[in-house]
Order: structure tokens, then C-alpha cells, then sequence
């Protein structure tokens, strides 16, 4: 998954989610790397890590 797709996804998600958002990304990750789609979960991993800049840029 390229960065811009990333990116689009983790703001989506964090919209609809908001704080859950992060744990939803990581347990994607997880599932993902249990069934062996290892690409996939890397993608899930990304977007985990743009979620969590999200929510530090959202903090005050």
C-alpha cells in the first residue's frame, strides 16, 4: 500500500473510531499476521503509526 493510500486509510479510520482507531489498526495487524498475509499486516502497521501521529497532532 503506498503512503497516500496509508494515509487516507488512517484518517478515515481515525474519524470513525477515534482513539479506538490505533487498537483497531494494530489487532488488523495482528489478524492479519496470524493467517500469514504478511504484507498486509505491514500495511496495518503503517497505518497504526500514522494513526497514532494523528492523535499526538489532535492533543493540546
Amino acid at each position: 500500500m503506498d503512503a497516500t493510500r496509508i494515509d487516507d486509510v488512517a484518517q478515515r479510520l481515525y474519524r470513525a473510531r477515534g482513539d479506538r482507531a490505533e487498537f483497531e489498526a494494530a489487532q488488523k495487524a495482528r489478524e492479519c499476521a496470524s493467517r500469514g498475509a504478511e504484507a498486509e499486516a505491514e500495511s496495518w502497521r503503517h497505518i497504526r503509526q500514522r494513526i497514532r501521529i494523528l492523535r499526538g497532532a489532535n492533543q493540546s
